[in-house]
């Protein structure tokens, strides 16, 4: 689709920069995070990962052992990155319930039905992508849940006031806020073929294949991420209400 040049290099350079440049001109920062520095650091390291992974993709998918490893460092990474977002404290470990409720029985389901084979150039993408719609929701709902029981504490001792649980009390509170993080994928489902046109159905056209196929398999990306991130949400969202993920410094 691109040609891969000295051109392509230059104009990518230019769309950080200009990221960069912006981000740090409007103050972009949310009280704990430079989003300027962030956005720099963000495309340098998908420059150097990516570079690894191609170079690594193409042993990997040789190889079913390689194979279920890659994917145990994904989650492993997903985890650690949704946990650190959520929360400073040790209670970050926790993420990786959510990103596993969400994600894993999906792959386990279309791997146990033949719909994907367990094979790299199959396994690895929808993987890939379940785990990111789960680290999405993840850290979205969490954050969300977490920032709405600080800012409405006064409410939350109210509510156990009048003889709520400890996790009921939270659930009101943070159970509102934390449910906009389907928001993203609820639209991009509702708008799919009329705004967007995602990354699998194009790649498949650009591939030669019917666009009919192309759409159906859309589709499926579409709806299994709706099922993951769902899932996940009501996970992270009860573990901030049972109190395991929380935003103290243990």
């Amino acid at each position: 689709m691109l040609p891969v040049d000295r051109t392509l290099g230059v104009i990518l350079a230019v769309l950080l920069i200009a990221a960069v440049a912006v981000a740090a001109y409007a103050r972009l920062s949310d009280g704990t995070e430079n989003y300027a520095r962030a956005i720099a650091l963000a495309g340098v390291r998908a420059t150097i990962q990516l570079t690894a992974v191609s170079l690594a993709i193409g042993w990997v998918v040789r190889y079913q052992a390689a194979l279920l490893a890659f994917i145990v460092l994904m989650y492993t990474v997903a985890t650690r990155i949704a946990g650190r977002r959520i929360t400073p404290g040790p209670s970050w470990t926790w993420a990786a319930v959510p990103i596993g409720a969400g994600a894993m029985p999906v792959v386990i389901l279309l791997v146990l039905t033949g719909l994907v084979p367990i094979n790299g150039t199959a396994l690895i993408p929808v993987a890939g992508i379940l785990i990111g719609g789960a680290l999405t929701a993840t850290v979205l709902g969490g954050r969300r849940a977490l920032e709405e029981l600080h800012t409405r504490h006064g409410e939350v001792e109210a509510a156990l006031a009048l003889g709520f649980s400890d996790r009921d009390a939270r659930m009101e509170i943070a159970r509102p806020a934390a449910s906009t993080a389907l928001v993203p994928g609820l639209d991009q489902t509702r708008t799919v073929g009329l705004v967007t046109l995602p990354g699998a159905m194009v790649g498949m056209l650009l591939g030669g294949a019917s666009p009919l196929l192309a759409g159906a398999v859309q589709l499926f990306v579409l709806v299994a991420l709706l099922a993951v991130q769902a899932v996940s949400l009501a996970v992270v969202l009860e573990l901030v209400a049972l109190g395991r993920l929380t935003r103290r410094v243990d």
